[in-house]
């Protein structure tokens, strides 16, 4: 770590109070002017949300729990509340949130929440150090902000790889328009685990910074990769020998993802936090049209998801409506999240998240009438049925970006390999002892087009902070989409939410090994 760097970060966070300062002036004359996550054009924005006037204040602590996952499995972990998902929250659209934060985890730990998809005011986004200071042990952060955009949200931290942790639960902001009719929800959270049960994620990003090149090779001198880890965080453990292949997956080929769809071998696929052989439960009536809110928290694992016996009709993806499709599975990404509606049967059926390319599953249920307990194992015939991809999903009319030529196109090359685990964007490696190093520089109110170039042999799945894309020309407006190996995905946004966000790939160990970018906007 290079302490000249840090010291400089934390100076620049005491001075600008919640926000990091643009890093311009003598010191770094090549550095552009950047606007502060809480300048003035920042509350401006804010202030011009669809404000209704209602707060709602809550508490969200962040401490060790021992988590039950059903069957018998309990799991030493960090959560939010001591429950696995943590606590919903629902609120209407354009209320303000209003949540203190505190910071129960093991000193010197620091942790911050990510409202993950909300367009929100850049110094509430929860990225330290670049929208606020971290949050450290035994102190507690408020964040304050308007959420005005319907949708399927969740929130996790954004510090190392604690959100391969029990720190998640679900956003859910309400239309008080809701153009849907159906007669129930249900939320449903993915996750792959492994904390407290075969190790932690600190260790599992030890292992995998050493690259395929240092596996099982005592003495090999590979060099640890630099990481986007947080400065005041404590460094991982090193994986010894005769351990480095603890957590890392032999083989992991999908025909939806490439050979390599992911790299951790998780003991336990969850749905809301319960593993199949117990699993959660959602009691219903047949003939009843129900709303599946699908989200996928996961760390490495994209889903395949199917309900047995049941269609399923795609109504949104990351929050935004979509033009409605019928399927039997859907693909979700980490970091994704779909809505759809299904009209229930009479009798019990599985609903199965297919670890893709990992051969494994995690399962719920849904019970209208009599039936034992599937077999944990189950794989409806919907897995293997019609599938629509985010790719060939078109947003609703309401939702769907004013037809107009980019202002500003900017090419994001996605690059590395597992073999020096060197992930990076444009060849760059993020540093958070660094972070306004090398940023993708934009300009209020411009039509901006990003060309993911996956330079790659392996599928990302790239999300945005603060803004939603579209997918090509009338595609899905999102947050978060699925990059393929060798391949190129054009998205626009407009540049309407000024600040400082972050671009990263939403495979936790990628985004901390250094797949991370800074889009800013220019001062």
């Amino acid at each position: 770590m290079n302490s000249i760097n840090r010291r400089t970060v934390l100076a620049g966070l005491g001075a600008a109070g919640t926000g990091l300062l643009a890093a311009c002036g003598k010191d770094a004359p090549t550095t552009p002017s950047l606007l502060s996550p809480n300048g003035a054009q920042v509350a401006r924005i804010e202030k011009k949300r669809g404000a209704t006037g209602r707060v709602r204040s809550l508490n969200v602590t962040a401490a060790p729990a021992t988590v039950d996952l059903g069957g018998g499995v309990t799991a030493k972990s960090w959560a939010f509340g001591g429950q696995i998902p943590g606590k919903e929250i629902r609120i209407s659209a354009g209320d303000t949130l209003e949540a203190e934060l505190s910071n129960q985890l093991p000193d010197p730990t620091t942790t911050s929440i990510h409202w993950h998809g909300i367009s929100l005011r850049g110094d509430m986004d929860g990225v330290p150090p670049v929208t606020q200071n971290p949050v450290r042990a035994g102190s507690n952060f408020t964040y304050r902000f308007v959420a005005d955009k319907p949708g399927t949200y969740f929130f996790h931290p954004h510090v190392g790889v604690q959100v391969d942790r029990a720190l998640y639960a679900p956003l859910i902001v309400e239309d008080p328009r809701e153009p849907l009719s159906y007669d129930d929800e249900w939320v449903i959270v993915l996750d792959d685990w492994l904390d407290g049960v075969t190790g932690t994620p600190d260790d599992v990003f030890a292992e995998l910074s050493h690259g395929m090149s240092g596996m099982n090779m005592k003495g090999s001198g590979s060099r640890r990769p630099m990481s986007s880890r947080h400065p005041s965080m404590p460094p991982s453990p090193a994986a010894g020998d005769g351990a480095s292949t603890r957590f890392r997956l032999g083989s992991s080929a999908s025909p939806l993802l490439g050979r390599d769809a992911g790299d951790v071998n998780y003991p336990y696929h969850l749905i809301n936090g319960r593993v199949a052989t117990d699993p959660a439960v959602y009691n219903g009536t047949p003939g009843r049209r129900v709303r599946l809110r699908i989200i996928n928290a996961g760390a490495d694992t994209a889903y395949r998801v199917a309900l047995g016996g049941h269609k399923l009709t795609i109504t949104h993806t990351d929050g935004f409506p979509v033009e409605h499709e019928e399927v039997d599975a859907l693909l979700v990404a980490m970091g994704e999240r779909y809505d759809v509606l299904v009209t229930l049967d009479d009798g019990v059926f599985p609903l199965v998240a297919l670890a893709e390319g990992k051969d494994v599953s995690g399962m719920a249920l849904v019970r209208t009438g009599s039936g034992g307990l599937p077999d944990p194992a189950v794989r409806p015939s919907q897995l293997d049925g019609r599938m629509v991809t985010a790719g060939q999903l078109r947003a609703s009319d309401g939702a769907r970006l004013e037809a107009k030529d980019p202002d500003q196109v900017l090419r994001i090359k996605l690059t590395g390999s597992m073999g020096a685990y060197d992930w990076a964007i444009n060849g760059h490696r993020f540093d958070m002892a660094d972070p306004t190093a090398n940023p993708l520089l934009v300009q209020q109110g411009q039509r901006v087009q990003l060309d993911f170039v996956n330079a790659t042999g392996m599928w990302h799945p790239m999300h945005l902070h603060g803004h939603t894309y579209q997918l090509g020309v009338e595609g899905a407006r999102k947050d978060t989409t699925i990059v393929l190996p060798r391949s190129k995905v054009s998205v626009a946004f407009d540049a309407d939410n000024p600040g400082q966000w972050m671009l990263h790939c939403h495979n936790a160990y990628h985004s901390e090994a250094g797949m991370m970018a800074l889009v800013a906007y220019g001062a």
